[in-house]
């Protein structure tokens, strides 16, 4: 008798913190993309789409392509894969645990076990070969200085200062 209190004590802690996944992870995962630079294109195989820095909420159990793209930079293409996840892990064992095999074949049905991988999706995109996306930021980037200089010396107004830097960075 003295260990029915250990005893329940330690059956209801196992009740209580062990869940399926389903429950206490959710059947979708939030896949996060960002580029270095920022602004490209992001299509995923599922026909969503986006710029960087981009999320999408996503099924746990579906993989996906993801292609990302900007001009004058190669494309870069990531295939991303729902593996077992420690937390969805152990939401099944405590299904197993528990005799919660209908939460087992739930989790199993709806990915909740899983994590989406690789997330978050970080790229530093290459310029293309011949330097077109290189030549063209540091035209830009002299163009700004020359700009600010105009505004230092007092040839522009800060007004006329900011439309045109505008004007540049919207041409981009």
């Amino acid at each position: 008798m003295r260990h029915l209190p250990v005893s329940f004590l330690l059956g209801s802690t196992l009740l209580l913190t062990s869940g399926c996944a389903t429950v206490t992870r959710g059947t979708t995962d939030t896949l996060v993309i960002e580029s270095d630079p920022p602004g490209a294109q992001v299509t995923l195989s599922n026909g969503m789409s986006g710029q960087t820095p981009a999320s999408f909420k996503l099924s746990r159990k579906t993989a996906v392509v993801v292609d990302i793209a900007k001009a004058g930079y190669e494309p870069v293409k990531v295939n991303v894969q729902p593996q077992i996840s420690g937390a969805g892990g152990a939401g099944m064992a405590g299904n197993v645990l528990v005799g919660g095999l209908i939460g087992v074949a739930v989790d199993a049905g709806t990915g909740a076990m899983n994590d989406l991988k690789p997330n978050p999706i970080q790229v530093r995109l290459a310029p293309l070969a011949g330097g077109a996306a290189s030549q063209s930021a540091t035209a830009i980037d002299a163009r700004l200085q020359r700009l600010a200089a105009m505004r230092r010396s007092g040839a522009l107004t800060e007004t006329e200062y900011r439309r045109k830097r505008a004007e540049i960075l919207d041409g981009l």
